[in-house]
């Protein structure tokens, strides 16, 4: 007993740098060349539409909002194209462009605070986000809060695909927070809306009910990547007031 408190009192817990990268099998971003003749094979594939032909280098497109990284299209290519082991990092809407790791350089002066809302997630997302706040991650050193109440958020983070049920929350939510304000799709569900098709009970992505400003991909997103893009949309909520 005292030997592990000894190792505990010595080691203590250290708050680790973000990394934007998994372990070996870690899906992430899709790499390589797709061959003609095994596109086609790739599109029809992949569960959520997310790879399209593309007359470009690579042969294809990757909608990373709706991807779930499921790997159907890697394995039709035959070892063409392959998942790296790096997240797909957040997309901007408003500058149409992709965060990176610089969005944590400058993590200080930061603030903002965030209203989650569950649309109709299969609590992968949300679990993920959980592990936000524990002492690897810790969020709030960047100065990222979460609040209970919409009328006190710069941020809605919304996960899962919206149901007919919550609809209407989403958009009482949106409309109960002070300007200016930001909404997150976080996941792939959120994000792309096509992991669970379509029926009577789901409406689809979020930017069906509300406007979004940034997207989360990944099913279910890294802690490292929502933080990323927590911190690009503190930048953008600078940038607005």
């Amino acid at each position: 007993m005292f030997k592990v408190i000894e190792r505990l009192l010595k080691d203590k817990i250290a708050t680790e740098e973000l990394s934007f990268s998994g372990s070996e099998r870690y899906r992430g971003k899709i790499t390589g060349n797709c061959p003609q003749n095994l596109r086609a094979a790739c599109a029809a594939a992949c569960p959520v539409g997310a790879f399209q032909p593309a007359e470009n280098e690579a042969g294809y497109t990757i909608d990373y909002r709706r991807c779930i990284f499921c790997g159907a299209c890697v394995g039709k290519a035959m070892g063409a194209i392959k998942h790296e082991n790096s997240d797909a990092m957040p997309v901007l809407t408003e500058t149409a462009a992709e965060v990176t790791a610089a969005a944590i350089k400058q993590k200080l002066g930061r603030s903002l605070h965030v209203r989650h809302l569950d649309a109709g997630s299969c609590n992968a997302c949300d679990f993920e986000m959980g592990a936000m706040s524990n002492p690897v991650y810790d969020l709030h050193r960047f100065g990222v809060h979460v609040d209970a109440s919409p009328r006190h958020a710069d941020l809605l983070m919304v996960t899962g695909v919206v149901t007919r049920n919550l609809e209407q929350a989403l958009k009482m939510s949106y409309e109960a927070m002070p300007e200016p304000r930001l909404v997150m799709a976080c996941g792939a569900c959120a994000a792309g809306g096509n992991t669970y098709g379509e029926s009577y009970a789901i409406v689809g992505a979020a930017d069906k009910v509300v406007p979004v400003d940034i997207y989360i991909p990944g099913c279910p997103p890294r802690p490292a990547a929502m933080i990323a893009g927590l911190l690009a949309a503190a930048d953008m909520l600078k940038a607005k007031m």
